[in-house]
């Protein structure tokens, strides 16, 4: 399992490679990208984290989904810092002997990284920011598991 939490920006077509080539006995690989959505006027979103918390938060969170959904492995990638729409925040790569397992892990994932991973955020519009507020469809996918 690998979790990463990093200021610079990544590959997905690298990452995702090599995640798949060290999914030995798996029989599906999932991958999802967050990018950061250009909508309403916005110019850049700025994402705050504590290091070592978040990063262990996302390891107990990605052990509970390996567990659940009989991952052979798993990654995760988010990023900090100032992005611009466009930009890749954040990556999820699921592996497990069958893709329905790959994709509800997936899926897992991301629904508590939305809502519950110990990240902060502020989007910019028109040269002011304002922080991201839960928002109710993201703690309604969340309640399903």
């Amino acid at each position: 399992m690998r979790i990463v939490v990093q200021e610079a920006a990544f590959d997905l077509g690298a990452e995702t490679a090599a995640f798949a080539a060290g999914a030995a006995g798996a029989g599906a690989v999932v991958t999802f990208a967050g990018l950061v959505r250009g909508e309403g006027g916005l110019t850049a979103m700025e994402i705050e984290h504590y290091p070592g918390m978040t990063e262990a938060a996302i390891a107990d969170h990605a052990a509970a989904a390996a567990a659940r959904f009989a991952l052979t492995d798993a990654m995760v990638i988010h990023r900090f810092g100032r992005l611009a729409p466009g930009e890749p925040i954040m990556m999820v790569a699921t592996a497990a002997p069958h893709r329905q397992d790959a994709f509800a892990a997936a899926e897992f994932l991301m629904d508590w990284l939305k809502s519950r991973a110990p990240f902060w955020k502020k989007e910019f519009r028109d040269g002011s920011g304002a922080w991201v507020a839960a928002r109710d469809s993201d703690e309604d996918a969340l309640k399903r598991w």
